[in-house]
């Protein structure tokens, strides 16, 4: 397994990069398929985030799905253990998933989990009278003087099941998964909801 440290806005040291392939040795035991792990440390200048002024974001590349996971601490030894233990319990799970799924039949679309749900999505517009101010952040105009982190990025899509999905969910650690529907070709989310509960929503397209 092949282990690459790379840092933003800070210097790693020939010792934390041995600290980390060390580390990291231990996920082999929960995916023997993967081939490549990118680590990105990236300090936080910001004196007000000095309890979170190390970020490390772990990306492991196998023969199956990317899997992804991230955390932030006051020093890259606390960053790099919470992230370890996020995509070691992300790792487990998905093997969990694929024990429980294995030999079961065809996964459920899109278009039938929509048909036999009873939820609705109400969306509430509130009007506010105070005086508030405006500024752009990006391509984004930010209304208030609240904090906003942009950050974009774009990934390619094949299409897949909802199964698939909810699978491709659980690696990379997010609430929420957007994907492309294999049977209906929808833009689709697939989100996590109480528990075991996920809810989704799809786009009709014009």
């Amino acid at each position: 397994m092949d282990v690459v440290v790379t840092g933003r806005h800070c210097e790693v040291s020939d010792r934390f990069r041995e600290h980390v392939s060390e580390k990291l040795a231990r996920l082999e035991k929960h995916d023997h398929r993967i081939i490549r792990v990118q680590v990105e440390v990236e300090e936080e200048k910001n004196p007000r985030q000095h309890d979170r002024a190390i970020r490390i974001e772990l990306t492991a590349f196998s023969k199956g799905p990317v899997i992804r996971a991230e955390a932030a601490a006051e020093d890259k030894m606390g960053a790099l253990d919470l992230a370890l233990d996020k995509m070691a319990a992300q790792m487990r799970r998905a093997a969990d998933r694929r024990r429980v799924h294995r030999g079961r039949h065809t996964p459920v679309s899109v278009g039938q989990a929509l048909a036999g749900s009873a939820d609705a999505i109400l969306v509430e517009e509130e009007s506010d009278e105070e005086t508030v101010t405006e500024r752009q952040v990006g391509p984004i105009t930010v209304t208030g003087d609240g904090p906003l982190v942009v950050r974009e990025k774009s990934h390619a899509a094949a299409p897949m099941t909802l199964d698939t999905a909810l699978y491709e969910m659980e690696l990379v650690g997010h609430d929420f998964f957007l994907f492309v529907d294999k049977e209906s070709e929808k833009p689709s989310v697939v989100y996590r909801r109480r528990g075991y509960d996920y809810g989704v929503i799809s786009l009709e397209l014009d």
